[in-house]
């Protein structure tokens, strides 16, 4: 069976995403799925992605948004990749409510600072550049997106990562609203510490070059694949800097200028 084969490619799929639930289930990391995938056939990577969440929203989740991944040329080269990826945010994910992230559900979590963008209008229609995004974009906040990755050690490419739904986990969102009339997106400037320290800095430029370029990415590979980005969703549009480790117990706090800050504060518990 490989992936070249077109009457196995379901097959693959399949067992591919049996085996990142059961790592999702267990709480225990598994081989990375490029064994089954290959390293370059992304097509079939989101396959699994599509049927991870179908299963998703078979057990009564909800399509609340969309992230993008990989955009960071920091992050990049932290994972091995040269191009973005999306994944798909379920309302179980957003925890800013919550007193404290809950480590339990993390199996081995990264923190991102980002831009979120918050959408007022679909983008179901030909985007011809950033000026479609921006005119859809009701206002932004800063994020945290708790990044996670079923994959043991983080030994991922591409493939193992797009069919991980874009390695992601959980997100927190800011205070702060703002619209795009308000202040550029692509001039924030980023600072992440951990426990006080810190460890992390970028700014709105390492997003692609422009967080809105990101959405523009996004809003057309999200149309092409049949499921455009609608009025409410939250869009977490890139790293803005370096990812850093966030184990239990950990502060992580983001101060982005304009946005303001976030902080999330993980559980010491194995709490669910």
């Amino acid at each position: 069976m490989t992936p070249n084969d077109p009457l196995d490619r379901d097959t693959i799929t399949a067992v591919a995403a049996a085996r990142l639930e059961a790592a999702e289930s267990t709480r225990k990391p598994c081989a990375p799925v490029r064994d089954l995938l290959g390293e370059t056939d992304i097509e079939l990577a989101y396959a699994v992605q599509r049927r991870l969440t179908e299963h998703r929203l078979a057990a009564g989740a909800k399509i609340v948004g969309r992230k993008i991944g990989l955009t960071s040329p920091a992050v990049q080269r932290q994972l091995g990749v040269d191009q973005p990826d999306l994944g798909v945010l379920f309302d179980d994910m957003d925890v800013t409510g919550l007193a404290e992230v809950p480590s339990g559900r993390l199996l081995q979590p990264k923190a991102e600072a980002e831009v979120a963008f918050v959408l007022g209008a679909d983008l179901d229609h030909e985007i011809s550049g950033v000026d479609d995004v921006r005119a859809a974009v009701s206002y932004a906040v800063a994020a945290l997106e708790i990044v996670d990755s079923r994959i043991a050690d983080w030994d991922i490419k591409i493939t193992d990562t797009v069919a991980d739904n874009g390695s992601s986990a959980l997100y927190v969102l800011g205070d702060e609203k703002l619209t795009l009339d308000e202040f550029e997106p692509v001039d924030v400037v980023m600072k992440l510490y951990s426990d006080g320290e810190l460890v992390s800095e970028g700014d709105g430029a390492a997003c692609l070059g422009d967080p809105l370029e990101a959405l523009v990415w996004l809003a057309r590979t999200a149309r092409a694949f049949g499921a455009p980005l609608r009025a409410g969703q939250v869009v977490l549009s890139g790293a803005l800097g370096p990812m850093i480790p966030a184990p239990p117990g950990s502060v992580i706090r983001m101060e982005l200028s304009s946005l303001g800050s976030v902080t999330a504060t993980f559980s010491r518990e194995d709490d669910r």
